[in-house]
């Protein structure tokens, strides 16, 4: 038996909405902050600019091939317990349901179990909050098994909070068995049952998952391979600076999540280095906690990453608001953005600036502390990648060891390995000897050391 719906039919955890679209009404129902308010604490989500994120959360409804009939900024001084609106709010968002045969209002918020079961009594239709659509959105984009199983997991647990008593089939009772069997159990309480054992059985294949990975990683740090991962706000361009730096063809297109399943390919570094660049799915404001911990395996990748990529676009009015959201999920991945030098700033997009806008966004760049610094690129046109290799090249050489060689022509195998295992900085023949210098891994350094005459280069 599988878990119902209110409409009763099967629960399919992966997006309802994904065969059809609909008429839709996106709401944005944004707290406005009252002057005086001793107890107010603005974050990065209150001081955001509203129309810019009204016009986010059309683009995430678009992302699902939605139509938007109208988008409505509803700034809201207090939050009512029933229905998140005030009354009089909800009945003037009655008449446009009706009056534009609305199928779906979309709330640009978190809403309870009882504000949504409300909400849609009131306007006799559908109501999907931020979370939901994000999910949504997740659901339809998920193309690898290990996707699927996250996205899935994360759904459920979105849905069983949303079972409440708000439908007359969930209040039946089943019988039981034998004479002594009693009522049985509601049929509340047996989909709740069947969503928790449907949740332990997806959280047993993701840690299956989660053990794959590290094999996998264990693997790259055998090679050893250091990782590169790119993270940043959706459609920051992350995937179109990972095709440009890897020659890749990963999907890259001008929409919310156009990206979803992670993906690893080799980086070529400036001295003949190599290194695994990792394309991970994008953050947003306000991502449910429920995908943070379901794609927890997905963002291993950047937990355990050498250098972090942090891909903003730069040209967008909400740009430092969206920075503070992405910093927000690395603290929640356990990595602190302000800590150490692991972590690089990318600003995107100077190619949509004028050359005076530009020349003010390099003078701000140069005034950065050294310990944080940021690199203007364009990951359309190619401007300023090559500085960004060679600073990604200069992090990981941190860790490693310079050292002269003096290595027999004759000794190719020898030469051959260096070239596959070290960063080969120099190389010149004399008198029937290479003389070489070359960069490697601690892993590899003693294995240089006795294989060739070995010392370490001078500075």
């Amino acid at each position: 038996m599988e878990p119902r719906t209110p409409e009763g039919g099967a629960d399919r955890p992966r997006s309802a909405m994904a065969e059809q679209t609909g008429r839709v009404i996106v709401i944005g129902p944004y707290l406005r902050m009252r002057r005086g308010d001793p107890d107010a604490q603005p974050d990065s989500h209150a001081i955001r600019n509203s129309q810019a994120r009204l016009e986010e959360a059309v683009g995430l409804a678009r992302a699902i091939d939605l139509t938007v009939v109208d988008a409505i900024l509803t700034p809201v001084s207090q939050i009512r317990p029933a229905t998140f609106l005030g009354k009089g709010k909800v009945e003037e968002i009655v008449g446009l349901v009706s009056g534009n045969a609305i199928e779906l209002v979309v709330m640009d918020c978190a809403l309870s179990p009882i504000q949504q079961r409300n909400l849609e009594k009131a306007w006799n239709t559908k109501v999907l909050d931020r979370t939901g659509l994000i999910l949504e959105i997740f659901g339809r984009r998920a193309r690898t098994k290990e996707g699927a199983l996250q996205v899935e997991l994360a759904h459920l647990n979105y849905q069983r909070s949303r079972l409440v008593r708000s439908w007359t089939h969930l209040e039946r009772q089943r019988g039981g068995f034998g004479f002594m069997g009693g009522p049985g159990e509601t049929q509340i309480e047996a989909d709740r049952r069947l969503i928790g054992d449907r949740i332990a059985r997806l959280e047993n294949e993701l840690k299956k998952v989660q053990a794959t990975r590290r094999l996998h990683r264990a693997g790259r740090q055998r090679v050893p391979y250091r990782v590169v991962a790119l993270v940043g706000y959706t459609n920051a361009g992350k995937s179109t600076l990972f095709n440009r730096l890897t020659r890749a063809e990963v999907q890259a297109a001008d929409m919310l999540f156009a990206t979803l399943d992670p993906t690893l390919r080799a980086l070529s570094l400036p001295h003949g280095g190599k290194a695994m660049l990792s394309d991970t799915v994008g953050f947003i404001s306000n991502l449910p906690t429920q995908l943070v911990a379901a794609f927890r395996a997905t963002l291993e990748e950047v937990m355990e990453a050498d250098i972090i990529l942090h891909v903003r676009d730069i040209s967008h009015e909400d740009a430092d608001a969206q920075s503070r959201d992405v910093d927000t999920v690395l603290r929640q991945l356990g990595i602190d953005p302000d800590a150490g030098q692991r972590i690089l700033e990318v600003w995107n997009k100077i190619d949509l600036f004028t050359p005076e806008a530009r020349e003010n966004l390099q003078n701000i760049a140069a005034r950065r502390p050294p310990e944080r610094p940021c690199f203007l690129l364009s990951a359309a046109t190619g401007e300023g990648i090559d500085a960004l290799l060679a600073a990604i090249e200069q992090r990981l050489a941190a860790t490693k060891m310079t050292l002269d060689l003096s290595i027999d022509a004759s000794d190719g195998a020898g030469i051959s390995w260096l070239h596959r295992n070290s960063e080969v900085l120099a190389k010149e023949l004399h008198d029937g000897r290479f003389a070489m210098t070359v960069r490697v891994d601690e892993t590899k350094r003693d294995i240089v050391v006795k294989r060739f005459e070995a010392v370490p280069h001078a500075v």
